[in-house]
C-alpha cells in the first residue's frame, strides 16, 4: 500500500513538471530567440508573443518569500525567455527577509506570505517617495502538513490535534487524540518530531492563523511570522522543513504543496468538522481562498481569508502570497521591468502554470483588480 501510495504521489509531481514543462516551453518558444527585435529592441519568440516585454530593461532584483519560489522560478524561466536581455533574480529567502530588503530600497519588489503590517507600510513610504507599499495577491495554494511515519500511509488530523502535536503536547503517535481520527491505523509508539521554520516566515503565520482560529482553546500564540512555541526543531525556508520531514521517522511539518510533490511525502487529511476529511490539493485549497474578501483600502488588496471553513471539500490550512511593490514611486529604472515582469505573472497564462505546479490561481474578481493596480504602478 505504500509503496502504491508514493508511486501515485511521484507521478502525480512528475506529471505537475511535465505540464509546467510544457507550458515553459509553450511560453518560451524554441532556444533560438532570433526572431525580430520587439518592444524597444528586445526579442520576443513568436510563441512568447503574450508576454509583453514593453519597457522592461537590464537586471530586477526581489527576494521574499520561499513559499512562492517554484512559481516564481517558472515565472522567471518563462519571462526571461520571452525577453532577451532582461534578467530577473529572485532570491527565495523569507517573507521577513523580503520586507526588509524592500524597505532598504534593495529590490524592485518583495515576495510576502503575509500582508505588510501597519508599521511596515510606514517605513515604506521613506522608499516608495510619492506612495507607500501595497499588497499585491499573486499566488495561492495550500500550506501541506507532510509526515513521515514508516508502515502508515495515510493520516486524519484536526486543528485541535495538530495545535497541540506542534506545541509538542502530544508526544507519542499512538496517542488517543490521534487515534481517535485513525480507526482501524496502527499507529506506532513512537515520539512525534515536529519541525518548523527557523526564520521568520509568512508560511509560520499563516499556519498560526489558522490554528489560533480553528484551535482558540489549544493554541494561545498570537499569529506572528516567528515561530512561538517550546520545542520542535527547525530548519531554514519550505525546503529544509521538508527535507528534514523526508529524512526523520517520526517526523511532521508544514511547507507549500509543491514541495511534498517534489519531495514524495505523504500529506495530511484536514477535519474540519465536514462530512469528510479534505485532502490537500490546489483544487481544494481555491474552494478555501474563492471566498476571500479584500480586506486593504486603496489599492492595497490584501486578503481576508477564513480559516475555519467547514464548506465541503475546502482546505482550511492556506496562504495567499502577495508581491509587494510601491503604488507610486517606483525607481525609474527598475519600474518598466516590475511592471512588465507582473503583468506577466498575473495574466491567464501566468496564472495557468500555478495549478500545474501545486498551487491555486488567485480568484478571477480579485486578479482583475490585480492587474488594473499593476497597469497603474508609477
Amino acid at each position: 500500500m505504500k509503496l502504491q501510495r508514493k508511486n501515485r504521489l511521484r507521478a502525480t509531481a512528475l506529471g505537475a513538471l511535465a505540464v509546467s514543462g510544457a507550458l515553459v516551453l509553450t511560453a518560451c518558444g524554441s532556444d533560438d530567440n532570433s526572431g525580430s527585435p520587439e518592444g524597444g529592441g528586445k526579442k520576443t519568440s513568436a510563441a512568447a508573443s503574450n508576454i509583453k516585454c514593453d519597457d522592461a530593461k537590464g537586471q530586477l532584483r526581489a527576494s521574499g518569500s520561499s513559499a512562492q519560489k517554484n512559481a516564481m522560478d517558472l515565472w522567471v524561466k518563462n519571462y526571461m525567455a520571452a525577453c532577451s536581455g532582461v534578467e530577473i533574480n529572485y532570491n527565495s529567502s523569507s517573507s521577513g527577509e523580503g520586507i526588509v530588503a524592500f524597505n532598504q530600497g534593495t529590490v524592485g519588489f518583495a515576495g510576502s506570505d503575509s500582508a505588510l503590517k501597519p508599521e511596515e507600510v510606514a517605513d515604506s513610504k521613506k522608499i516608495c517617495k510619492t506612495g507607500q507599499g501595497i499588497n499585491l495577491p499573486m499566488v495561492g495554494g495550500p500550506i501541506a502538513v507532510g509526515f513521515h511515519l514508516e508502515g502508515v500511509d495515510s493520516l486524519t488530523l484536526d486543528a485541535p490535534t495538530l495545535a497541540k502535536i506542534f506545541d509538542t503536547k502530544i508526544k507519542k503517535w499512538n496517542d488517543p487524540a490521534i487515534a481517535a481520527l485513525n480507526k482501524g491505523a496502527k499507529l506506532p509508539d513512537k515520539a512525534i518530531q515536529p519541525f518548523h521554520r527557523s526564520e521568520d516566515s509568512g508560511t509560520t503565520q499563516n499556519l498560526g492563523k489558522y490554528l489560533g482560529a480553528a484551535a482558540p482553546s489549544d493554541w494561545k500564540y498570537e499569529a506572528e511570522k516567528k515561530w512561538p512555541a517550546p520545542g520542535g526543531q527547525a530548519a531554514s525556508g519550505s525546503s529544509g522543513v521538508a527535507s528534514q520531514v523526508k529524512a526523520v521517522d517520526g517526523s511532521i511539518g508544514y511547507f507549500e504543496l509543491s514541495y511534498a510533490a517534489s519531495q514524495d511525502i505523504t500529506t495530511v487529511d484536514i477535519n474540519t468538522g465536514g462530512a469528510t476529511p479534505v485532502k490537500a490539493t490546489s483544487e481544494n485549497a481555491s474552494k478555501a481562498i474563492a471566498a476571500a474578501k479584500v480586506k486593504g483600502t486603496g489599492k492595497d488588496l490584501a486578503l481576508d481569508l477564513d480559516y475555519t471553513t467547514k464548506a465541503e471539500g475546502a482546505y482550511p490550512i492556506v496562504l495567499v502570497t502577495y508581491e509587494v511593490v510601491c503604488d507610486s514611486g517606483n525607481k525609474a529604472d527598475t519600474l518598466g521591468t516590475v511592471k512588465s515582469f507582473l503583468t506577466y505573472t498575473a495574466s491567464d497564462e501566468g496564472q495557468k502554470v500555478l495549478t500545474e505546479a501545486g498551487y491555486a490561481p488567485i480568484p478571477a474578481e480579485i486578479n482583475a483588480k490585480v492587474r488594473e493596480t499593476i497597469g497603474a504602478l508609477s
